[in-house]
Parts: structure tokens; C-alpha cells; sequence
């Protein structure tokens, strides 16, 4: 009788099994699942450019005329080094991003660029950008007098070079 039960037990127990994973898999079925990336989370940056551009001791840039499809995604000031960062996704969803600071120069590009190397130069606007190639972020870099422009992401050099062609600096607004 023990013998008996005890194999009820255990062929109750794979049966109760069986049907909680033919329920699982049928509710995976019949709900619709969504592969799409979502869309980028959209910043409103100009309350963060108005407070860069008063403490900054540089003029900050911004894009300025950025055709549909670009999406500021994130923005930060921080005092140290006086580093102003502003995030876009392209409109191929790449990740581009523009950084200025005042930090010693090979140290800020290396950071920002996450590594990459220099490549060469890039006119953009009349300007020469140095051009830097990396495994993760590509890199475009404007060395100025007290600040170093870096416009990074891993969208191509033609994305860089559309932001960076985009970027408009104001005369620090009086205080």
C-alpha cells in the first residue's frame, strides 16, 4: 500500500507540472510581445544650457537647426572642469554626444572619446576638427583657447560631423 501511494505521489506531482508548464506556455502564446526598441527619453535642455552658459568660463555651445529625428536624451553641467555634456540619439539611433570642459586636454579627450585615436582631420563649417576612431565611440575634437570640444558617439562620422557643423556658442549673458 506505501509502494503504492507514494508512486501516485510522485506521478501526481509530473502531472501538476505538466499542466503549469503547458498554461505558462500557452499565456506566452496569446500575449503580444513588442521587439521595437523604445523610443529615447526626451530632455528638455534649456533651463541646463541657460546655467552652463552663466557659470562656464567658456562660451557653451549647442546645436542649433538639427534636422527631425535627433532627440537630446541627457544634460549635465558639473563644476569640476566646468564640463557640460549634452546627449542625442541620431536619427538612425545611434548615440551622439557633445562635451566641452576645461580639463586638461589629453586627459578630457581620452575620457570623453572613451579611448579613441586620432585619425586624421575633418573640416566642418571652415574649421579643422582632429578626427578620432574608436573600438566603442568615434570622436570629433575643437582644441580652443581655454576649452576643448568634443563631439562623440557611436554614431558615424557623418552624424558627428552634423552636430558639430550644428553647434552655435552665445557671449556669456551679463550678470
Amino acid at each position: 500500500m506505501a509502494g503504492t501511494k507514494g508512486k501516485q505521489s510522485v506521478r501526481d506531482m509530473v502531472l501538476s507540472l505538466g499542466l503549469i508548464l503547458l498554461a505558462a506556455g500557452v499565456i506566452y502564446l496569446f500575449i503580444p510581445h513588442d521587439d521595437t526598441a523604445p523610443e529615447p527619453k526626451r530632455v528638455d535642455y534649456r533651463v541646463e544650457l541657460l546655467t552652463a552658459r552663466r557659470a562656464a568660463p567658456y562660451p557653451v555651445a549647442a546645436p542649433e537647426g538639427l534636422p527631425e529625428g535627433w532627440t537630446a536624451t541627457s544634460v549635465r553641467y558639473r563644476a569640476e572642469h566646468a564640463r557640460w555634456h549634452l546627449g542625442f540619439s541620431d536619427p538612425d539611433g545611434g548615440y551622439v554626444a557633445l562635451e566641452q570642459s576645461t580639463q586638461k586636454p589629453s586627459e578630457f579627450v581620452e575620457d570623453a572619446t572613451q579611448g579613441a585615436a586620432k585619425k586624421g582631420t575633418v573640416d566642418v563649417g571652415g574649421r579643422d576638427w582632429d578626427r578620432y576612431e574608436g573600438e566603442r565611440y568615434d570622436g570629433l575634437v575643437l582644441q580652443e583657447e581655454g576649452v576643448t570640444t568634443v563631439v562623440t558617439g557611436s554614431g558615424g562620422v557623418e552624424d558627428l560631423t552634423e552636430l558639430a557643423g550644428a553647434l552655435r556658442t552665445e557671449p556669456k549673458p551679463a550678470e
